[in-house]
């Protein structure tokens, strides 16, 4: 592990490293390599800030938090380094899981490979609430990658769904006819 300190305004002292290295210990079982760390210590009002950065095989983690007290600031950019690293290493192990898992069941088909055709093979499901129909033009408008929006008409009680047209700028409304 190595480790670099740089204080803005406040001295780097070798209680600050030490106490940095103990603590690091927490983040140092979740790699088997070698990893940077980067320390900066500065002071902005009655406030001690505490950055800390962890830099391992090209992915960077970073938690920036102030307090009071520095040693504080160091165990609470900790806590959240701990945080992002262990979601981080549990994605990593997921898809290599996945990807072997893949690589198995890739080994275990023979050679004739058949595609499915006129088969529904993806459900999706709405939860579709009672609203007008510009209520749910505006719900389309707030999620921009969706295409279309499912809704209860109020006026007539009957499942619509509001859907973008190809020039970008206007919508259709699907309304059943009964």
């Amino acid at each position: 592990m190595n480790i670099k300190i740089t204080g803005k305004e406040v001295k780097a002292t070798e209680a600050i490293k030490e106490y940095l290295e103990r603590k690091l210990e927490r983040i140092q079982k979740y790699f088997e390599d070698e990893f940077d760390v980067t320390l900066t210590i500065k002071v902005e009002g009655n406030e001690q800030i505490a950055e800390i950065g962890v830099i391992v095989k090209g992915d960077m983690f970073r938690a920036v938090t102030a307090d009071k007290d520095l040693y504080a600031s160091m165990d609470k950019d900790i806590d959240i380094l701990e945080g992002q690293i262990r979601k981080w290493k549990t994605k990593r192990e997921r898809q290599n899981k996945d990807d072997s898992i893949k690589q198995k069941n890739a080994l275990n088909v023979p050679n004739q490979i058949t595609e499915v055709e006129n088969e529904i093979i993806k459900t999706i499901y709405y939860d579709a609430k009672p609203m007008h129909p510009d209520d749910a033009k505006l719900k389309l408008q707030e999620k921009i990658s969706n295409q279309f929006f499912v809704f209860i008409n109020i006026e007539t009680n009957k499942v619509n769904v509001i859907y973008k047209l190809k020039d970008g700028k206007n919508y259709g409304l699907v309304e059943p006819e009964t």
